[in-house]
Parts: C-alpha cells; structure tokens; sequence
C-alpha cells in the first residue's frame, strides 16, 4: 500500500474539458443525460484512415482566457490543462496568492505529449515532408516545449503559482489515475500540503490515428460515428480516439473542513500494478488488475461489498472489456453482479493518458448528484460481460463509495477508491 492513512486527501476543486463542452456543468449534463459527443475527424481529412471517428473538443483558447502569447507558446494538450487548472482553482474557492508556494505541487499526466504541436511543426519545417533535411527557420520559437512534456507540468505551476513539487506522469492509459494518486501520496507524506493534479492529451492527429490504424485497436465503424463507441456491447470492435484533460484541487482533510471548503470525495484508496506480460495483450482473468482493485479497497479501509458505483475503464475492445469484466469477478467476488459498472467512454471517447483523470470527475460527480452515468450505446449486451453496465440511461443511484479504474499499454492497471468523508473519522 502507498503513503499513510495519517493525513486524508480529498478533492476540493474539479476543472473538466472534454469533448460535448468545456467545463464541470457541461461535461456533467453530457453524462446524465446519456449524449455521445462522437463524430468523424474535422482536425484533418481522415479518409486516408481505417477508423475516421473520433471525440473532438470544441475549444476556443482566447475565448476561454488564454492570452495571444500564451496560445502561440502551448501545444493544444498544455492549453487544455491550464485552461482546466484555472477552472479547479476557482472552483475550490482557496486564494492561491495566500498559499505557501513551496507546500504548493502539481503533478500534470499524458500518455502521448504534444502530439499535435509535434506533428504540425515536422509537417511545416519539412515542407509537409517533401524535405529530407528540415528547415528549422519555419519551426515555432517554443518547439522545445512541444519536444518534452514536462512543459505542461511547468504551464500549469506557472498559472497557479506553485514552487513545490511538480511533475509529469507518463503511464500511457493509466496516466490520469497515477498522477492523481502521485500527488494523494505526497500530501499523505507531508512533502505538499496542496497540490492541483489531473491529466491532459490532445493525440488527434494523422500519426496517432495511423499508429492506432496498424493494430486494429480504433474502431473502423465511420458510417455511424455517434453510435461507434460500444463498451461491453457484443458489436464492439475497438475504441473510439478521444482528447481532454481534468485536474483537480487536492488538500488534506481537516484544512479543507476548517476553511468551509466544499468536499467532493475523499481519495480513500489507490494502487497500481503491471501485468510484466506484453505491450498490448491482456491476461483473460484480470488477475492485475484485481490485484490493484484489492489493494486500493485495503487502504481505503473496505469490502468490496462496500462499493457502490464502478466507473469501468471499458474501451470497447473485445479484449479488454472481457479482462475487465473478469478482473471485477475476481476482487469484488458475487458483489460484482449487484453494483452498477458503467464506461463513460461510450460518450466522450478515449482521451489516451487525460481519461483516467476524467472518469476520476466523472465519478466524483457521479457521487456527489447521486446519479451513475450510463454505458451509451449498449444494446446487444455480449455473454461474457454479464454484470450490470447500466446501459444507455442514466440511473438515479445513492453512492457513498467509488471504484475507478484504468488499464493502458505496457501492461499498466491503476485503481482508485472515492468516498463520501463522512464515512470515516477526520
């Protein structure tokens, strides 16, 4: 188990963009209400392409705050995480300037950088590749930036003034879980007392949708693009690319109490594991990521019969929908036919290294509305995934305590317990 029960972390503050609107409320109405926000590519012609789909934010960065400068110096994934910062720091109602900048951290995850800064400025410095030798006269001035993703760590610490620990968490899929759970265990240590944590990626680009195009993983379905996300449905057949990010606000407990801050959910339990087994194939039992279930519902101190809600990792490829189904078998025993399990992803896509920290508000919203989003687009349910995916609609649902959970390239298994405070002691 990571870090002590000494101090409790809970979120205090949440900043959401993703695909079907920028920001908490939006992001929440696209959930309840069971909307996909799905279409074909409109960032470049995709006819070239097996799957033509994907999860696009409409996202305008000067109308949401940035300045001229700061749009021309930051990849498109760095301008969705401070825009999503700035967002959880309001929402958290701390005065930032008040703050002790040296217990202040940031911990920032994406699976792929700035893929699409990279990829424009190669296609511009090469003449869109008809150069063998490129022409660095033509490249942006902050290119560097683009090269190494820690900037995006660097961007956020910089709007929200933070001198402490800052870092980037690159765990492919897993990511937005892990820089979460990265950031709980330095508070729980005493090495921050409040840090702004989440995850953000912007991989819709010619080169990511060719990389997912050469192993089938991407749903070739681009005749119904708003029904091609199907997560545990039995016509499945791969996930639908998506971009966002999500970052909140964590501090330690008892302060957040002191100040009246309004508390979301606790982060009761967290814990990662690797499958050492193959870059992209799945064990059919699920035994990794069981392993990580178990672990997260030991910290936080649970049964599984104790949880409530399932916020599935649920991509909507027949092999990790079935792994998944067989690792909540396997950690949460014949409880796993009773909890509701759902995959948002059937609606905003697959964000890559940014998804973990959505389904994270996700969840916490879902707790705190008392509804569980829905699995969009479940109609034909599969015989090998036999839980209860809460298909289509959303269901008005009491939930005291969450589970979320991540499963990425590399063999990577993240998850994560989120409770209501109260259930415990402060």
């Amino acid at each position: 188990m990571s870090g002590s029960p000494a101090r409790r972390v809970v979120i205090t503050g949440i900043g959401v963009t993703a695909p079907g609107g920028v920001g908490v409320k939006n992001f929440w109405s696209l959930l309840s209400e069971g909307r996909t926000s799905t279409r074909r590519i409109s960032f470049f012609d995709p006819s070239p392409f097996r799957s033509q789909v994907a999860a696009e934010v409409d996202f305008d960065a000067e109308l949401l705050g940035l300045g001229a400068q700061e749009v021309r110096r930051m990849d498109r994934a760095a301008q969705f995480a401070v825009v999503t910062a700035r967002e959880a720091v309001t929402d958290s109602g701390l005065d930032f300037g008040a703050l002790d900048p040296h217990r202040t951290g940031v911990t920032i995850g994406s699976a792929v950088g700035a893929t699409m800064g990279l990829d424009q400025e190669y296609r511009t410095v090469s003449d869109s590749g008809r150069l063998d030798l490129v022409d660095h006269r033509y490249a942006v001035p902050h290119l560097y930036d683009y090269l190494v993703p820690s900037s995006f760590a660097a961007e956020v610490a910089w709007a929200v003034g933070a001198e402490g620990p800052s870092l980037v968490v690159s765990t492919g899929c897993t990511s937005g879980l892990d820089a979460v759970g990265h950031a709980t265990d330095l508070i729980r240590e005493g090495s921050a007392d409040v840090m702004v944590a989440g995850a953000t990626d912007a991989p819709i680009s010619p080169i990511t949708v060719a990389c997912f195009d050469a192993i089938k993983a991407t749903t070739p379905r681009n005749d119904d693009p708003e029904h091609a996300s199907r997560p545990f449905d039995a016509t499945r057949n791969g996930f639908v690319l998506g971009e966002g990010s999500a970052v909140f606000v964590l501090e330690e407990l008892t302060s957040a109490r002191r100040r009246g801050a309004h508390v979301y959910a606790e982060i009761a339990g967290y814990a990662t594991r690797s499958n050492a087994f193959h870059m992209t194939g799945l064990r059919p039992d699920g035994r990794e990521m069981a392993q990580a279930i178990r672990v997260a519902l030991d910290e936080a101190r649970l049964a599984p019969d104790a949880i409530d809600y399932v916020n599935a990792h649920g991509s909507g490829t027949k092999q990790n929908d079935r792994h998944e189904t067989a690792a909540f078998k396997r950690s949460l025993g014949e409880h796993a036919y009773a909890v509701p399990v759902s995959s948002i992803k059937s609606m905003v896509g697959h964000s890559l290294g940014a998804i973990g920290s959505i389904e994270i508000a996700a969840s916490a919203l879902a707790m705190e509305h008392g509804v569980v989003p829905p699995t969009a687009n479940l109609h034909t349910p599969d015989p090998e995934c036999d839980l209860d995916y809460v298909p289509r609609t959303a269901r008005d649902w009491r939930t005291d305590a969450v589970l979320s959970v991540g499963s990425g390239f590399g063999g990577f298994q993240s998850a994560m317990v989120l409770t209501r405070p109260e259930r415990g002691t402060a």
